[in-house]
């Protein structure tokens, strides 16, 4: 691997389930230049990543990458399938090697974690929960994803979380059929995009006279995710951000959900009314932020974030 050279340029990816964002930082903390691009197949979508790449570097020497992916994905260092996609609904890209596609073409330190997982290392360092020590972020679009910051680090177990997948219970007056292939009633089944669609027959943006009572149903799924993870991992804050989140009213919504929803249990938030609800202060940057910040990692002697 060649010589780390600071004096360069961070790159940071991220790659959604629907569109893929490349940035550029000198600072390390501001974008000097991005291009978002839409994801499509693995094969197409790497070609692009790597010529963005190159375009926002500018000439200048890439000192590390830091690459936010969609999941779920491998993030085991021993694994032989380490950077790999696992199983996802996203057809073709199971198995698909997202670090070779992507870091591989550069001979620079890199880092990866999940796109979720990298918003909220973004968020609480820069954005809505510098104030506060335990924080959860939800994206919420095509499908469900989220991360937890608790005690100075982004949660880990054997592998990363997926909260999208907490299965909630069903509102009594919803017929959907979830939209998961994997479980009938989770938090991503009732509650993604292609739930939104599945219901009301048109994407959330376009749903004009419908939005309320869409935004409401929305938020009763969501509080009821929130509930679950609370009962885990106390958080301070819940930061919702994604094209679901652009629902008007939606984190008040949720925060008017939460109470019923949780029972007021376990006690810590929910004595104190529980975990504010908000949207990200760094909007859809939140996520190739939080990339530079693995970009970071990199420098400092990462091959891969764990925390």
């Amino acid at each position: 691997m060649s010589q780390i050279d600071t004096s360069g340029v961070l790159i940071g990816v991220e790659l959604g389930g629907t569109k893929m964002v490349v940035g550029a930082s000198i600072d390390g903390l501001s974008l000097e230049a991005r291009e978002r691009l839409p994801t499509s197949d693995p094969d197409s979508t790497f070609d692009a990543i790597r010529e963005a790449i190159t375009s926002v570097a500018s000439g200048r020497t890439i000192s590390a990458i830091g690459l936010a992916s969609f999941g779920p994905i491998d993030l085991r260092e021993p694994s032989p399938e380490f950077g790999h996609l696992i199983s996802t609904p996203k057809p073709g890209w199971s198995g698909v090697d997202v670090v070779g596609g992507i870091a591989g073409a550069f001979d620079v330190p890199f880092a990866v974690d999940t796109d979720v997982n990298a918003a909220v290392r973004a968020e609480k360092l820069h954005g809505a929960g510098t104030a506060v020590e335990h924080v959860a972020y939800l994206t919420i679009g095509t499908g469900v994803g989220g991360g937890i910051w608790s005690n100075g680090r982004v949660l880990q177990g054997a592998n990363h979380p997926e909260i999208g997948h907490i299965r909630v219970p069903r509102h009594a007056e919803d017929h959907h059929e979830s939209s998961c292939p994997f479980h009938e009633d989770c938090l991503e089944g009732m509650a993604a995009g292609p739930a939104i669609r599945a219901r009301w027959g048109s994407r959330a943006e376009n749903l004009d006279h419908l939005t309320g009572a869409a935004t409401r149903l929305e938020a009763w799924y969501l509080a009821r995710g929130i509930a679950g993870l609370c009962a885990i991992i106390p958080v301070d804050m819940v930061i919702i951000g994604g094209g679901l989140a652009k629902l008007p009213h939606l984190h008040a919504e949720v925060t008017t959900a939460l109470g019923e929803a949780s029972g007021l249990y376990p006690p810590v938030p929910f004595a104190e009314g529980g975990p504010a609800v908000v949207a990200p202060i760094l909007g859809d940057d939140a996520g190739v932020r939080g990339a530079i910040e693995l970009a970071k990692l990199a420098i400092r002697g990462s091959a891969a974030m764990r925390g």
